[in-house]
């Protein structure tokens, strides 16, 4: 007997519980706070130095260095092989594709925030 009474009780504390009493409500909400403008320029193409190429080969090798020691520069040679050569100019072509993939998608957030802040201006103006 004393088992169900205290089975009994203790469905009753349940039940007390959860028809409201104690209970507190809360109310959720959210506000949209509109995007932050992204007011940040766009990149500045760089302004490279000119790099002025002297090709050597066997045939012209001391005429080279004749003109360069009477300019009173110091022949000092950076060598590069024709196969190197290729390889310097393929690393150009994916340093400027990789630059126009950022500036790309520079492009297409400032477009993203710019269109979503108008879109926001006008829901918040239209009469209500």
């Amino acid at each position: 007997m004393n088992k169900i009474i205290l089975v009994s009780l203790f469905a009753l504390l349940l039940t007390g519980c959860s028809a409201g009493f104690g209970e507190k409500k809360i109310k959720i909400f959210s506000v949209e706070e509109p995007r932050a403008k992204l007011d940040y320029p766009m990149p500045t193409p760089l302004e490279m130095e000119e790099v002025r190429w002297i090709i050597i080969n066997s045939e012209n090798a001391d005429e080279v260095f004749k003109k360069l020691e009477a300019a009173g520069i110091d022949p000092v040679l950076f060598g590069l092989t024709d196969k190197d050569f290729e390889i310097l100019a393929k690393n150009f072509a994916q340093i400027r594709a990789k630059l126009q993939e950022t500036n790309t998608l520079l492009e297409e957030y400032k477009k993203y925030y710019e269109e979503y802040n108008i879109e926001s201006e006008e829901s918040n103006n239209k009469p209500k």
